[in-house]
């Protein structure tokens, strides 16, 4: 199976913006294994911003983009080393991918990403993709990870995207704040009423929220690409899904919900 695997600032970082020992370590750790069991993988991960704050000592998440590429550049280094040691406990190699949404605008620069996606998955090798926002302008850039891993998912041939989130899965309100939020364990169409449900950004710390996640369903949905949301806080899960168990929030591509 090929799976693309989404982990948002929330689950890499503490508030402080430092990088979440422990949930980072066993994140790396499973997909280690589910590689070691014969699934491709492919990671995009967001925090190169909030690691860099924290690197740098800010006291909060920068607003003006020279900051903000300031702490990429910083906080990227910090990233890709730190998944380059993890994964290599595990005898995995990585390989560091930049985008912007130019790439999936131009026909050759989109077969170029997609030729070296395929030969890096034929070589063993994990990439770790995330947006270049060293670089992104307004006009160029995807704005959130949620839609780059739909793009990269749909334009890489996933089976499964899976979205590591902060929440267990889509409600139909925020059950951090209404304790009456009803869990929807699957979603066949995306409809007004579904959309209705989104939220803003669940964090100070990410630039995603239910909105972007529903906006990335649509794209996989529509491509016939499944789609998982479930919380990153119990990456173990991953077992479960690849082994066709409920897990979080499936959407379900538009092939395979006609089919049912």
């Amino acid at each position: 199976m090929k799976l693309v695997v989404k982990v948002g600032t929330s689950t890499l970082t503490h508030e402080t913006g430092k990088l979440n020992i422990r949930k980072t370590e066993e994140l790396c750790r499973v997909l280690s294994d589910l590689k070691n069991a014969g699934h491709e993988v492919i990671l995009v991960s967001s925090g190169a911003i909030g690691m860099g704050v924290g690197k740098l000592g800010l006291s909060c998440r920068p607003t003006d983009i020279p900051t903000k590429q300031a702490a990429a550049a910083v906080g990227q280094c910090e990233l890709m080393d730190t998944y380059d040691r993890l994964f290599s406990e595990y005898h995995h190699i990585v390989a560091q991918i930049l985008l912007t949404g130019d790439d999936f605008e131009h026909e050759d620069r989109l077969s170029n990403f997609q030729n070296t996606i395929q030969r890096l998955l034929e070589l063993g090798v994990l990439p770790v993709i995330n947006e270049n926002d060293t670089v992104a302008t307004d006009e160029i850039k995807v704005g959130d990870n949620d839609t780059l891993s739909a793009m990269v998912a749909v334009n890489a041939g996933a089976d499964l995207l899976i979205l590591l989130s902060d929440i267990d899965g889509l409600y139909t309100a925020d059950p951090r704040k209404d304790r009456e939020a009803v869990y929807i364990p699957e979603v066949c169409e995306l409809t007004s009423e579904i959309f209705a449900l989104a939220g803003d950004s669940g964090t100070e710390r990410g630039t995603g929220g239910m909105k972007t996640k529903l906006q990335a369903a649509k794209l996989c949905m529509e491509n016939g690409v499944d789609m998982v949301i479930f919380n990153g806080n119990a990456p173990e899960k991953l077992y479960d899904l690849t082994e066709g168990k409920p897990v979080g929030t499936r959407f379900f591509a538009k092939e395979k919900s006609n089919d049912d």
